[in-house]
C-alpha cells in the first residue's frame, strides 16, 4: 500500500512538472492537431512554458504568422517582408532566411482561442523587460479590466520602478474606482484622471454625470463627487482642446512644408522668366516617379534607395525642364498666353507618357524604416516621422537655396536678371543661359518636391496636378520671386487650410482661402513680400 502511494505521489508530481514546465517543441507539436478542443489545451500549455519565446509565438499565433512546412513538419514564423516571407524557427528564434508562402499550412484557431491568447499575452506582456511592452499591456486592460486584472494591476504597482507604466497603473485603478469606488476613491481618481488626455478616462468620468430616462442618474453618487466629475471632465476637455489644436497646426505645418518645396521652384522660375508653367506639377510627378524606380531596382536597401533617390529627381526633373525650355518656352517668351496653353499641352504629354512606359495605376513607395511609424504624445496628440522628417528637409532645400542665391555668381546671375534684365544683358550676362539653368534648377527642386510626396502619399500620373493650384496661389500671396514670401506664404496658407478643415470642410477651406488671396491680391497685387526691380517696372 506504501508502495502505491509512493508511487501515485511521483506520478503525481511529475505530472504537475510536466504541466506547469512543458517544454516549448512539444508543445509546438501538439498545435498542430485539426481538433480545437485539444489546440487550446495547447495553448493552455504553452501559456505556462518559462521559455523566452513564449510571448513571441503566442503573438505569432493570434496573428495568423505561425506556420509548419508541409516538408519536414517544421514550426514556423512567417514575416512579411518586400512581397517575401522571413522564416524565423518558432522553438529557437533562428532565422532561417527568406522564402515564399507555398509549401506552408498556417496554424488556425477560433474566437475562444483567440480570445484566451489576448488576456495571456496581456498578462505575459506586464512581466516583461521591455518598459514600452509593459505600458502597452497595462493600457490594453483599460477597456474590460476583469478583478484578477485589477488585482494583479495593484500587485504590480508596488513593484513597478518604470514612471511612464507606474503612471498607467495609476490611471487603469483609477478608471475602475470612477464607477466601482467609493466616494474617496472617486475623488482620488479624479485628481489622477485629470493629468492626462486621454478620451477613455474622459468617458469613465462621464458615466457618473449619465442620466436615464426618468433623471435620476446611472451611477448614484454625492453631489460633492458629481461637482469633482465635472471639474475633472472640464480640465480634459481644455488639455484636450489644446493637444487637438497643436495637432491641426502640425497638420498645417506638414501641408505648408509640401507647398514649400512644390512653390520654391515656380517661384524662381515665374519670378525670374515671368512664364506661368502649368507643367511645373508634372516635375513632381516624375520626381516621385524617378524614388518609385529606383526603390524598385533597390528593393532589398529602401535607406539608401531613398538617398539615391534625392539627386536622381533633381537631375531628371531639371534634365527634363531644361529640355522644355529650350524646346518650347524660349521661342514664346513675351506671349504669356500661349506659354501657359504650350506648358498644358506638355503637361498632358508627361502623363500619358508615364501612363504608356510605367503604370497607369497608382504605384507605392516604401518608407524606410526611420520614416516609418510616430512619435506619439498622447492619444489625441502623435507626430508622424515621415511628415517631420519632410518638414525639416523642405526647410533644408529653403535654406540651401537661399545660400545660392545670395553667395554665389550663378545666384547673382539670376538675381540681377530678375530684376533688370536688360542691365543684366548689357553687364555681359547671358540671360539665355541664365534662363534655361533657372528652369532647370526650378524644375529640379519640383522633383525632390516629388520625393517628399512619394513618402506620404502613392504616386500616379496625376500627383502633381493637385498642387500645381496651390503652389500659384503660394507664390502670388508671398510676392513673386520672393523666397522668404513663398516660405511665408506656404505654412501660413498650410495652417490655415487646416484650422478651417474641421469646420467647413476640406473643399470650402480651400475655397475660403482662395477667396481670402484674391481679396488680398486686389489689396496687394505685388503679395506679402515685393519684389523689387523688374517685378515692380512692370
Amino acid at each position: 500500500m506504501l508502495l502505491v502511494l509512493l508511487s501515485m505521489f511521483c506520478c503525481g508530481a511529475w505530472a504537475e512538472e510536466e504541466l506547469n514546465y512543458p517544454v516549448l517543441p512539444q508543445v509546438l507539436e501538439m498545435l498542430k492537431q485539426a481538433n480545437f478542443n485539444k489546440k487550446r489545451v495547447a495553448v493552455e500549455k504553452l501559456a505556462k512554458t518559462k521559455e523566452p519565446r513564449t510571448l513571441d509565438v503566442m503573438q505569432a499565433l493570434l496573428e495568423g504568422r505561425l506556420y509548419y512546412r508541409r516538408s519536414d513538419k517544421k514550426m514556423v514564423i512567417l514575416q512579411p517582408e518586400d512581397g517575401s516571407y522571413l522564416m524565423i524557427d518558432a522553438a529557437t528564434g533562428k532565422d532561417l532566411g527568406m522564402t515564399e508562402k507555398s509549401g506552408f499550412a498556417r496554424i488556425t484557431i477560433n474566437n475562444r482561442i483567440r480570445s484566451y491568447l489576448r488576456d495571456v499575452i496581456a498578462r505575459l506582456s506586464l512581466t516583461s523587460n521591455d518598459p514600452g511592452v509593459r505600458l502597452a499591456a497595462v493600457k490594453k486592460m483599460y477597456d474590460h479590466p476583469t478583478p484578477d486584472d485589477i488585482e494583479l494591476l495593484h500587485s504590480l504597482l508596488a513593484k513597478e520602478t518604470h514612471p511612464k507604466v507606474k503612471q498607467a497603473i495609476r490611471v487603469g485603478l483609477a478608471m475602475v474606482w470612477v464607477v466601482e469606488g467609493d466616494d474617496r476613491q472617486r475623488l482620488e481618481a479624479f485628481k489622477i484622471l485629470a493629468k492626462t488626455t486621454s478620451r477613455k478616462s474622459r468617458n469613465q468620468i462621464a458615466k457618473l454625470l449619465e442620466k436615464t430616462h426618468d433623471g435620476s442618474y446611472v451611477i448614484e453618487t454625492s453631489y460633492e463627487v458629481r461637482v469633482a466629475a465635472r471639474k475633472a471632465l472640464a480640465v480634459i476637455d481644455q488639455r484636450m482642446k489644446i493637444n487637438t489644436m497643436l495637432q491641426t497646426v502640425f497638420f498645417g505645418l506638414s501641408l505648408g512644408s509640401v507647398l514649400l518645396l512644390s512653390a520654391i521652384g515656380l517661384a524662381i522660375t515665374f519670378g525670374v522668366m515671368g512664364v506661368i508653367n502649368m507643367a511645373h506639377g508634372e516635375m513632381m510627378m516624375l520626381g516621385a516617379y524617378t524614388t518609385y524606380l529606383i526603390q524598385h531596382l533597390m528593393p532589398d536597401n529602401v535607406e539608401l534607395s531613398i538617398l539615391i533617390a534625392i539627386p536622381a529627381a533633381f537631375l531628371v526633373s531639371g534634365v527634363v525642364g531644361i529640355a522644355i525650355e529650350h524646346g518650347v518656352i524660349r521661342h514664346l517668351y513675351g506671349r504669356p498666353l500661349e506659354t501657359l496653353l504650350a506648358t498644358f499641352g506638355i503637361s498632358l504629354l508627361l502623363q500619358q507618357l508615364v501612363r504608356t512606359t510605367i503604370s497607369a495605376q497608382n504605384v507605392m513607395v516604401t518608407n524606410p524604416r526611420w520614416m516609418s511609424g510616430a512619435l506619439e504624445i498622447n492619444e489625441v496628440l502623435s507626430f508622424t516621422y515621415n511628415r517631420i522628417a519632410i518638414l525639416f528637409f523642405a526647410l533644408m532645400v529653403f535654406l540651401g537655396l537661399s545660400l545660392l542665391l545670395r553667395h554665389t555668381p550663378f545666384g547673382l546671375q539670376i538675381r540681377a536678371v530678375a530684376q533688370n534684365r536688360g542691365m543684366a544683358c548689357a553687364l555681359g550676362i547671358r540671360s539665355r543661359f541664365v534662363d534655361a539653368a533657372t528652369f532647370g534648377l526650378g524644375s529640379g527642386i519640383a522633383g525632390i518636391a516629388g520625393v517628399a510626396l512619394s513618402q506620404i502619399t502613392n504616386v500616379g500620373p496625376n500627383l502633381g496636378q493637385g498642387y500645381i493650384i496651390d503652389s500659384f496661389m503660394v507664390v502670388v500671396f508671398g510676392g513673386v520671386g520672393n523666397l522668404w514670401g513663398t516660405l511665408v506664404g506656404a505654412f501660413g496658407l498650410g495652417v490655415v487650410t487646416k484650422i478651417l478643415e474641421p469646420w467647413v470642410g476640406a473643399v470650402m477651406a480651400k475655397i475660403m482661402v482662395l477667396v481670402f488671396i484674391i481679396l488680398f491680391i486686389q489689396k496687394y497685387p505685388r503679395g506679402l513680400f515685393p519684389q523689387k526691380g523688374r517685378a515692380a517696372e512692370s
